[in-house]
């Protein structure tokens, strides 16, 4: 198990860009990138799959990415062109154990950050 802390989180206009990061306790097999809006299931927007291979959601493709500082035990996720549909509470998660095809499941995940609240306001 590892602990996780995200921050990065803030308000900013519609076409504005954030970096979000996850400070963990550990190394992990996979890494992932999640949000939830009220009223709205949680969704995996990015993924890490043994620290290099990537998974984007649909709606964050080409806008979004997900990077990792495997020295100072950080994960990123850099988001661009944001829109207030990205509006959410972004949540970091680990697992040791993983799958690539699963990546984006937030059911394999075992370790979870508190999260931090994106606004993008148009």
């Amino acid at each position: 198990r590892v602990d996780l802390v995200e921050s990065g989180g803030g308000s900013v206009q519609a076409g504005g860009s954030l970096r979000l990061s996850c400070r963990t306790s550990g190394a992990t097999a996979c890494m992932a990138w999640f949000r939830q809006a009220p009223a709205k299931e949680r969704e995996g927007v990015a993924g890490l799959f043994g620290g290099r291979t990537a998974y984007y959601s649909d709606s964050v493709k080409d806008r979004f990415t997900i990077s990792r500082d495997n020295p100072k035990n950080t994960l990123f996720l850099d988001m661009n062109s944001l829109t207030p549909e990205d509006s959410a509470t972004y949540y970091c998660a680990a697992t040791s154990s993983c799958r690539a095809s699963d990546t984006l499941r937030s059911q394999i995940y075992d370790d979870w950050g508190p999260g931090t609240q994106v606004t993008v306001s148009s």
